[in-house]
């Protein structure tokens, strides 16, 4: 699929040229074009709808897996993608092909014509449009950013919508404040539509009640309705009077039992059997996120080198992360090294300060082929800021080649354009 994107990629440049800011949330514009385009968000298959600031993808990732188990048929919409725009329409459980979206794209700009929509509205549009004219059980809509005002929210009727973990990003979009990102993310909620509340702080709790009890909404929230653990090498949810013994998810993380109990309190909702939550909750596959390279990529150090990849880029990702080393060093102690490159709109002091405790040495890059990438050397300054050892250096080959432990647990992390850019120079592709 890579090699067969210039006439997708040609139409993905001139949506960049109909609106002069990026990202300028409102749901006027596109409900202008969902209008001209036969109003296809009002004609969706049964729409599970997801927002939060952190494990959305991951949430989304065990839902479709256990929707698949059970063998429905599912539409997914996602963003970013990794490596390649084509991954973030998923019909039918398979990533949309390049003469699919062109003619989606073809059409949406066509009936647009020159009126102002954002990007992300556009694709959003032609993505809903293909949604409609492919059969499928399900559609798990991820929102871009925010929800109140995000071009997903447009379903006037989902069956289900649900929310995971929130805390402060994209404040100069969604206010600096943590109740007031928890209600934008909370403007999802529709009247007498079940939401499945994440695992959230006490002041986004708040928040999303009082929405959820204006509007009633109902709720199933963590901590309070159920209840998930470990135990051993066990998932174990409790609900009212009952519960689920489940398998550990794949993916790497204690975070990830939170968003897999998300997940499977999501499909028992919607009646899906333990037998087929527990088969997805193993199966399911989200790269990017704590992603541990093959022995041998990127390096000709021994092979008893780790080399990690997670695409966190906020105070809260950085936490689940070093929660996670954490745990890892209590397994098999290692020297930990954080090979970093961050967007210059995100807290970059207060995210390496999630790894004050762990003190690990900071190898600092630019972003490969982003405009809006820090500099190495301003990204240092913030690691040494938050007190931790820092080093800035020209790319990610010489930030490994100044790692000379060979036991060395390495962590490239801090924005997934940072992980997309290693998964290609690792020659991988997502499929």
């Amino acid at each position: 699929m890579q090699t067969n994107n210039r006439q997708s990629d040609a139409l993905l440049a001139r949506l960049h040229e109909l609106h002069p800011k990026h990202i300028d949330l409102s749901l006027d514009r596109i409900m202008r074009l969902l209008a001209l385009l036969g109003d296809p968000q009002n004609k969706l298959p049964p729409v599970i709808h997801i927002a939060g600031t952190n494990g959305k993808g991951s949430v989304l990732a065990f839902l479709k897996a256990i929707l698949q188990a059970k063998g429905k048929r599912i539409h997914a919409y996602t963003s970013p993608h990794l490596l390649n725009f084509h991954e973030r329409i998923q019909l039918g459980g398979k990533t949309i092909d390049e003469a699919t979206l062109v003619a989606l794209l073809t059409e949406v700009i066509e009936k647009n014509g020159k009126d102002a929509i954002t990007f992300f509205e556009a694709v959003t549009a032609a993505a809903l449009l293909g949604f409609v004219r492919h059969p499928a059980d399900y559609l798990l809509l991820e929102t871009g950013l925010g929800g109140r005002l995000d071009a997903t929210n447009v379903v006037a009727r989902p069956r289900l919508s649900i929310l995971t973990p929130i805390s402060l990003d994209h404040e100069h979009f969604l206010g600096d404040t943590l109740a007031s990102i928890a209600a934008e993310k909370a403007g999802i909620l529709k009247q007498d539509t079940m939401a499945i509340i994440a695992r959230q702080d006490e002041i986004a709790q708040s928040v999303i009640e009082t929405h959820a009890q204006q509007i009633n909404a109902p709720l199933l929230s963590a901590n309070r309705d159920w209840h998930a653990h470990q135990h051993k090498d066990r998932l174990l949810i409790h609900y009212g009077d009952n519960s689920m013994d489940l398998p550990l998810p794949n993916l790497a993380g204690a975070h990830q039992i939170e968003n897999a109990s998300t997940a499977a309190m999501a499909a028992h909702f919607l009646g899906i059997d333990e037998k087929a939550i527990a088969q997805g909750i193993k199966q399911a596959h989200w790269r990017g996120r704590l992603e541990r390279l093959p022995k041998g990529c990127l390096t000709d150090k021994t092979a008893t080198t780790e080399i990690w990849l997670d695409g966190g880029h906020n105070p809260a990702a950085a936490k689940v992360l070093a929660d996670w080393a954490q745990a890892q060093n209590q397994k098999q102690p290692r020297p930990l090294y954080l090979i970093c490159g961050m967007l210059n709109s995100k807290q970059t002091v207060n995210w390496f300060k999630g790894f004050a405790k762990l003190q690990p040495i900071i190898h600092t890059i630019a972003i490969p082929d982003q405009a809006n990438s820090l500099s190495a050397d301003r990204l240092s300054i913030s690691a040494k800021q938050a007190g931790l050892t820092a080093k800035p250096f020209a790319n990610i080959t010489q930030a490994l080649m100044d790692i000379s432990d060979p036991q060395a647990r390495i962590l490239i992390c801090g924005s997934l354009y940072l992980v997309a850019h290693v998964l290609r120079a690792n020659g991988e592709t997502i499929s």
